[in-house]
């Protein structure tokens, strides 16, 4: 009935809360990369087998369970005091699958 597994030196313990309780996206994970190599490695290992991708950096591997693979520093630049820099990383990000922290960072440059 229940499952504990370690991600990232984090400890998890999975429940099976039976038939009644369906897997939703309700339930991902958040893989922060610090560069463009990790988040080409984790797309494609994440999405393999079966999964399938999605816009935003967000994908479902072959169990269905869903990830979003972004750069650490998105959290920084999306929450920038300038607006117009925000707002144009927002958009920059809203026409990506897998994220591009090279065209994210033009994006904030304003380039």
């Amino acid at each position: 009935m229940t499952v504990e597994f370690t991600l990232d030196r984090v400890d998890f313990v999975a429940l099976n809360g039976g038939p009644q309780f369906k897997f939703t996206e309700a339930i991902s994970f958040n893989v922060n990369c610090e560069n463009q190599e990790e988040i080409d490695y984790f797309w494609q290992k994440l999405s393999a087998g079966g999964g399938s991708t999605g816009p935003c950096g967000w994908l479902k591997d072959k169990f269905g369970l869903s990830w979003q693979v972004s750069p650490v520093s998105l959290g920084d630049m999306l929450a920038d005091p300038n607006a117009a820099r925000a707002e144009r990383v927002m958009n920059a990000m809203m026409e990506m699958d897998k994220m591009d922290i090279g065209a994210l960072e033009k994006a904030y440059a304003g380039k």
